[in-house]
């Protein structure tokens, strides 16, 4: 007999012990909940949510710690409480299960199942009481137990429909493969819809969407076209000088609420941060900016300073998210009052006041959201605006701060390291790359399993979630970025095992891999399989990525072969490439990446110049190789002989290697167009 009792107080996820303590029966996802459900023949609420969600935590508030509707809930239903960072994979099949029932998408994510994990029905957020034309979260409940217990025709067909919707969604659909007309017809689509004035995509609420941007950004070096360029820069300058950004502790928020970047959703998120800095990164060494070098300074200080998780054997990787809330009041910690910002600065106050946009009625619901109005002015003027942010980060320091979820993912330290790789060198940070080689450590320390796969998620020294597609992907892709931006070879044969890790036991034998292991006991309904991206780029377009970029640092046309054929298996439907932008990137660096071999002594100055302008290429489409030796390239590889002698670098592109180069200036130009 199950226990009558909340179940969540043995879980490690930060979000499910925020409900640990409610009066609602939870129960942790798991064949545990589902037997239970059986037994009793009652049907599944299924509650997907995080840490760091508002909306989440506005349910919790109304309806989760109400003792009336908890009762009501115990008596219909078994109750499973998800964290959807925690588990993707689930959150992905009612997610998906939720859009086929044409309700648009969000957390928290409401479902309704029958006890062997089946979806009939659901929402996201439920009100306590009517309104907004929306039932009351307790008629809800009653109205969907009564339909159950009465088997209508709507529970029955939807469960049908619903099912064969999620099987044929994850049944490989192979085709050909992508060719430059489809990048180009994705990326003339996306720029219609981006916004010329404001920077991001058009309208409200204003998300970043990192991964269309990468693959704009690395298509136009394959057309030339500016406007792609220009759409980048333009983005990342708005959000730079925007309220989604804090100025005084660095990193952006999750999104904004508005189409001007004032107004944030306040939650900041390791992933966002991650892809962001990326494109700092990439943006900087396209056109150097000091906006773009002070943002990626601030933004890796937060991770360094606040998201820094728990130390291992003196290691640490990266904590997944901070909250929207304090004291329970979504964004609290980061505004200010005019009288605030007066009595701290004193002297300074007018100045700070006029930067970023403090007035006497406050730019959000009476308070200010600090953001940039005016433009970088002399080092003097920058000094003082520097020293007043600091009077007033060392002021908020004082306040309660937002609940911070702690755990670590995989993936998302995957997607932090590589960003972090990348930034060390463009920013010349050195103590950024030994923190990225720092987190890579932890994670293999401590989360790889003994059959080499990487685990999804740990708390407190404890394993939460097995491995996912997504983490052998990142965490390959991040092996990567480290092997060069070292030359380490360990970190390429990480690589290799991780790529050969998803093969074993993620494949669908169709070239392209579900997100689940084989083995995986607690998946219901089919396998998710997608290559399309979200907030995050999607697994299947990051290890195409990976596989290409195999196959020009080994020059073994094995990755070749398995790059092109994850790139066939979701090209069946054209007109779903547009949600694969990242797909379509990893298609053009497997066709058109240019290889830098460097030769020479590695410690000559000279190498280690044509070493930086390489690794510095504002180009993601760009792999780099060291051939201190002539023997140093596989005899398979295109470049293989060039190494030893001066200092030199090789340009090397579909398969064809240029006169060698011993100027960096020239080797910058080069890599500066196709």
């Amino acid at each position: 007999m199950a226990e009558d009792a909340n179940l969540l107080r043995g879980e490690s996820s930060p979000y499910l012990l925020q409900h640990a303590d409610n009066p609602v029966h939870w129960r942790p996802w798991g064949a545990e909940a589902l037997a239970e459900a059986k037994a009793a023949n009652k049907p599944v609420m299924l509650s997907i949510g995080y840490a760091a969600c508002h909306w989440c935590h506005v349910m919790a508030h109304e309806s989760f710690e109400d003792q009336a509707t908890a009762d009501l809930m115990n008596r219909l239903f078994v109750n499973i409480k998800v964290d959807r960072e925690e588990r993707p994979d689930i959150d992905h099949i009612y997610m998906s299960a939720l859009h086929a029932l044409g309700e648009q998408g969000g957390w928290p994510l409401t479902m309704f199942l029958t006890p062997d994990g089946a979806p009939f029905w659901g929402g996201t957020y439920f009100p306590p009481e009517p309104r907004w034309g929306r039932p009351s979260f307790r008629q809800v409940l009653m109205g969907v137990a009564e339909a159950y217990r009465t088997n209508a025709d709507p529970v029955v067909k939807n469960t049908a429909a619903l099912a064969r919707f999620l099987t044929n969604a994850a049944a490989p659909d192979p085709g050909d493969m992508p060719t430059p007309q489809h990048l180009d017809a994705v990326a003339e689509s996306y720029l219609k819809v981006t916004d010329p004035d404001l920077g991001g995509l058009r309208g409200a609420p204003k998300f970043p969407n990192p991964p269309i941007f990468r693959f704009l950004w690395q298509n136009a070096f394959r057309t030339g076209q500016q406007a792609a360029f220009d759409a980048t820069h333009l983005m990342l300058e708005r959000m730079s000088q925007g309220g989604i950004y804090d100025h005084l502790g660095g990193a952006y928020a999750r999104y904004s609420t508005d189409a001007e970047w004032l107004v944030p959703h306040f939650e900041k998120m390791l992933y966002d941060n991650a892809q962001l800095l990326d494109l700092l990164a990439m943006a900087h060494a396209h056109r150097p900016d000091p906006l773009y070098a002070q943002r990626a300074e601030e933004t890796v200080g937060w991770m360094i300073r606040d998201m820094t998780a728990e130390t291992i054997d003196g290691r640490a990787a990266f904590a997944a998210s901070e909250d929207a809330d304090s004291e329970g009041e979504e964004g609290r910690f980061y505004v200010w009052t005019e009288a605030e910002v007066d009595a701290l600065l004193g002297p300074a106050s007018p100045a700070f006041k006029r930067a970023y946009d403090v007035t006497p009625a406050g730019n959000w619901e009476g308070h200010t959201i600090l953001r940039r109005l005016v433009p970088f002015g002399t080092d003097a003027d920058e000094a003082s605006l520097a020293a007043s942010r600091a009077i007033l980060f060392q002021a908020r320091e004082k306040r309660i701060r937002p609940g911070r979820d702690d755990k670590v993912l995989a993936d998302w330290n995957g997607l932090a390291i590589a960003a972090l790789a990348r930034a060390a060198i463009v920013f010349d940070r050195p103590d950024w790359l030994t923190r990225a080689r720092e987190a890579f450590d932890f994670i293999l320390a401590t989360m790889s399993a003994p059959d080499g796969r990487i685990h999804h998620a740990l708390r407190l020294g404890r394993i939460s979630a097995a491995g996912l597609l997504d983490d052998q992907a990142a965490m390959a892709r991040a092996a990567l970025a480290l092997h060069e931006a070292t030359g380490d070879p360990t970190c390429l044969d990480h690589a290799i095992r991780l790529a050969d890790v998803a093969e074993l036991f993620f494949s669908d034998g169709h070239g392209g891999f579900y997100t689940t292991a084989a083995d995986a006991t607690d998946v219901p309904m089919a396998r998710p399989r997608t290559a399309a991206d979200n907030a995050t780029p999607a697994a299947n377009g990051v290890l195409a990525d990976v596989l290409a970029r195999l196959f020009h640092l080994t020059g073994d046309l094995v990755w070749r072969v398995r790059a092109e054929a994850l790139l066939r298996a979701f090209s069946g439907d054209l007109r779903a490439l547009s949600s694969m932008p990242g797909l379509l990137a990893a298609t053009d660096t497997l066709e058109e990446a240019a290889t830098i071999v460097i030769t020479g002594d590695p410690a000559d100055p000279r190498a280690r110049a044509l070493l930086t302008t390489a690794l510095s290429s504002p180009d993601p489409a760009v792999v780099v190789l060291r051939a201190p030796t002539a023997d140093a390239l596989p005899a398979d590889h295109p470049a293989h002989g060039k190494g030893g002698g001066a200092p030199a670098a090789y340009l090397c592109r579909r398969s064809v290697c240029g006169l060698p180069v011993s100027d960096p200036a020239v080797l910058a130009g080069m890599l500066r167009t196709r």
